[in-house]
């Protein structure tokens, strides 16, 4: 069994199972209305509903609130890797209109080049105490949330991704989460993995079409990227459902 497979659930609310069972599985979350903002037809807007997708092992809630996710706190050291700029931008989709949510929390988690993460202990390695490529944001008024982050590297069983979360702002309630990961274009990392630091690792065994976690859905988790200065940047964007 992939190790990224493992089911991490938590209780369901009475809103979240009313929300899974009747979104097939999509995120289908409360109808959170922030103060100050103003929803727009959705044929209007990128407000898009993504599928939910596994934890995995490596979640961590360190509580970094922080944009830069390449420093290791630790020790102060930089995470080397071609430079990735990520936008996440979070909305509510209701009665076909879109709206910006502000103060989620957007949790990111990823490997690093050597495929490693931080702060766990694995067969692989043990990095408890570090806490390089972890971080979250709170969403702004216009649902955007930025990080400061290098293109992951890979690791036996899956293909290239990044975790994130979505949980709701602190005083709300019913709150909810929301976990899923972002893929990317397999000819654009094999023109990553062909340059420092990447290169010095054998090929990566496997790729999206062989990721039985990418097989569920992450056609539509893919994170479209542009260069920009020295790597590369894009922009995702989510609609939870209001029940």
């Amino acid at each position: 069994m992939d190790i990224d497979d493992r089911p991490c659930g938590h209780l369901l609310s009475r809103r979240e199972v009313v929300a899974l069972l009747g979104a097939a599985g999509y995120a289908a979350l409360s109808g959170y209305r922030p103060a100050g903002t103003q929803s727009q037809p959705v044929s209007a807007t990128r407000c898009v509903v993504r599928p939910e997708q596994t934890e995995g092992p490596y979640f961590v809630d360190e509580l970094l609130h922080r944009a830069d996710l390449r420093t290791d706190p630790a020790d102060g050291t930089i995470r080397p890797g071609v430079p990735l700029d990520l936008t996440v931008v979070v909305s509510r989709l209701a009665t076909a209109r879109c709206q910006p949510l502000a103060g989620v929390q957007v949790d990111v988690w990823h490997c690093d080049h050597l495929g490693i993460y931080s702060d766990v202990e694995d067969p692989r390695f043990k990095t408890v105490g570090k806490k390089f490529l972890r971080g979250y944001q709170l969403t702004n008024e216009q649902g955007r949330a930025h990080f400061t982050t290098i293109y992951p590297g890979w690791y036996q069983g899956r293909t290239v991704h990044i975790h994130f979360k979505l949980r709701s702002p602190a005083m709300q309630r019913p709150g909810f989460e929301f976990t899923s990961q972002l893929y990317f274009d397999d000819a654009l990392t094999d023109r990553v993995f062909a340059t420092a630091p990447y290169a010095t690792r054998a090929p990566r065994t496997t790729r999206n079409g062989a990721d039985g976690i990418y097989r569920r859905g992450g056609a539509q988790l893919l994170l479209e990227l542009v260069p920009r200065a020295a790597g590369y940047g894009g922009t995702f964007d989510v609609a939870l459902e209001g029940v």
